[in-house]
């Protein structure tokens, strides 16, 4: 569902699309019966040629076909979680569980808008150095015996404005509703199908805080990052860690299941 590519052939009734444009595809299509997702509920990008609705094409100028494809979703999910469901503003203190490909781009587009302290999470000694080449101003280890302490000290004593949970792991949400600041606002992203508990429902109600789900990102987000790409606001080209040929799919998600290398995006190129 991470896709860019060439427009090869165009459908009777399209228009405004020329032969050989470079294009990425929007994850997400609304239809009357709902959301449907590419490569989930209609055939992927795995494939020599992908067949889409016009409408969810997006130009991408000059972009690497490789960073291109992973805007949708990699990057404009965090992105939309950032800017729609957790309304981050300059300056406010942000912690980041799980820094694989979401979180990583959680981190330097929460860098680019200005919020800060920007903390990363994760028991991954690797995934806290990405934080870092990300932009992150502090990493934590969330299995840390002091690890609350240590939260509070990176961020002067206070709790999070914002959090993020992109890891989908059950305990996490009770772990970072103890971080919050009042008024604090908890955003989950990954999916863990667990239920989790409010420890303190006085406080959570008394300090105003919330709990915010979040899935995929609205329309207008893709084209936006493509253009922050293209002017160089945001640089994806870290974020590709290999480029295996269509017919190594197997080995790539094997990769992927074993953790090998700690990848962020692997690109696979028909």
């Amino acid at each position: 569902h991470e896709v860019s590519g060439t427009v090869e052939a165009l459908g009777d009734d399209v228009t405004g699309w020329e032969l050989g444009e470079r294009v990425t595809i929007q994850a997400l299509i609304e239809k009357e019966d709902g959301i449907h997702t590419i490569g989930l509920d209609y055939d992927g990008g795995w494939a020599e040629y992908l067949v889409t609705p016009a409408s969810t094409l997006v130009r991408i100028g000059d972009l690497p076909f490789d960073q291109a494809a992973i805007i949708p979703d990699a990057v404009s999910t965090p992105w939309s979680a950032i800017e729609v469901t957790g309304k981050v503003r300059a300056g406010d203190a942000v912690g980041v569980w799980g820094i694989g490909g979401l979180g990583a781009h959680a981190i330097q587009l929460l860098r680019m808008i200005g919020a800060g302290p920007i903390i990363g999470i994760d028991p991954s000694a690797t995934a806290r150095q990405r934080a870092l080449d990300f932009g992150a101003d502090a990493v934590l280890d969330p299995k840390a015996v002091d690890f609350a302490d240590e939260l509070r000290a990176a961020n002067g004593g206070a709790g999070l404005d914002v959090a993020f949970e992109f890891a989908g792991f059950p305990g996490i949400p009770e772990q970072i509703l103890e971080t919050l600041a009042p008024g604090g606002r908890l955003v989950l992203i990954g999916i863990s199908g667990q239920p989790f508990t409010v420890k303190d429902n006085f406080l959570f109600i008394a300090f105003g805080q919330q709990v915010l789900g979040h899935y995929g990102s609205e329309p207008h987000h893709v084209p936006q990052l493509v253009r922050l790409a293209n002017l160089g606001r945001l640089n994806l080209a870290g974020s590709i860690s290999d480029t295996l040929p269509l017919s190594q799919a197997a080995e790539a998600v094997e990769r992927l299941e074993n953790h090998a290398g700690e990848q962020i995006r692997l690109i696979l190129r028909p």
